[in-house]
C-alpha cells in the first residue's frame, strides 16, 4: 500500500522561501539566500525600517510579512532598477522614498504570485492574495492576522542579500496538513520566451511552406503555358 505524502506548515514555508529567493534573485540580478534554519515565533510584526505584508485566503488562510532594514531595502531597490536600465543618478537614496516602496510592493506582489502558483500546482488547491501594503517605520508595530485562525502558527526565516544585508520573512497561518491520496503530475512552468520562440518558428515554417507552394505552382503554370504555346505552333504547322 502506497504511503500517503503529508505536506505540513514547514513544507509550505519552504515553498514560500523558494519563491522569495527565485523572484528577488531574478528581478535584481543578484543572489538572495535564505537560512536553512527556521524560527518559531508567537506572532508576526512589522518592524523598522521597512515592512511589507500581504494577506492570502482560500484553501488556507494566512499572512506574509517581510521586514527590511534600510540598507537591504535600498540594495534590492537599486539592483532592481539597475537591472531595468535606470541610470545611477536617477536612483533614490533614501529608503523612505516613494519609489522604494513602489518597487518593494511590486516585488512582494510578484513573489506571492509565484507562491500561489506553486500552491495551485503542488497542493492542488487555490489561494488568493490582496494588494501588498508597505510601511516605513521608526518604531516597532505589532501586526496580527485579521482572519479567523483556529490554531495559528508563526514562523520566521532570515534572508541575506549579495552584500550580506539582512531581511526577515514571517509567515502566519493555520496549522494544517495536506495529505496526498492519489498520484498526480506537477505541470512545469511555461517560459514566455519559449512560447514566443515556438510561435515564431511555426510562423516561419508556415511562411516557408507557402513560399515553396507558390514557387511550385508558378513553375507548373510556366510549364503549362509553354505546352499550350507548343500545341498552338503545331496546329499552325510552324
Amino acid at each position: 500500500m502506497k504511503k500517503s505524502q503529508v505536506v505540513t506548515t514547514e513544507d509550505i514555508l519552504l515553498m514560500l522561501c523558494q519563491s522569495v529567493s527565485k523572484v528577488l534573485t531574478t528581478a535584481t540580478a543578484s543572489q538572495i539566500h535564505y537560512s536553512a534554519m527556521v524560527q518559531k515565533i508567537n506572532k508576526t510584526a512589522l518592524k523598522p525600517d521597512f515592512g511589507c505584508f500581504v494577506l492570502f485566503d482560500g484553501g488556507f488562510t494566512g499572512l506574509v510579512v517581510i521586514n527590511f532594514n534600510a540598507k537591504a531595502a535600498l540594495e534590492i531597490y537599486s539592483n532592481y532598477m539597475r537591472n531595468m536600465g535606470m541610470p545611477e543618478e536617477e536612483l533614490a537614496v533614501l529608503h523612505t522614498s516613494d519609489e522604494v516602496g513602489d518597487v518593494l510592493g511590486e516585488l512582494m506582489n510578484q513573489l506571492v504570485g509565484d507562491f500561489t502558483n506553486k500552491v495551485r500546482k503542488e497542493l492542488q488547491t487555490n489561494i488568493t492574495q490582496n494588494q501588498p501594503k508597505m510601511l516605513s517605520l521608526n518604531k516597532q508595530v505589532l501586526l496580527s492576522v485579521d482572519t479567523n485562525l483556529d490554531r495559528p502558527q508563526a514562523r520566521r526565516v532570515t534572508f541575506s542579500t549579495e552584500k550580506n544585508n539582512i531581511f526577515y520573512l514571517e509567515l502566519a497561518m493555520d496549522k494544517t496538513e495536506f495529505i496526498q491520496l492519489e498520484e498526480f503530475e506537477i505541470s512545469e512552468d511555461e517560459n514566455p520566451d519559449d512560447i514566443l520562440e515556438s510561435a515564431w518558428q511555426q510562423s516561419a515554417q508556415a511562411s516557408s511552406s507557402q513560399s515553396s507552394d507558390s514557387k511550385t505552382k508558378s513553375n507548373k503554370d510556366d510549364q503549362q503555358d509553354s505546352a499550350n504555346a507548343a500545341d498552338l505552333l503545331d496546329q499552325l504547322g510552324l
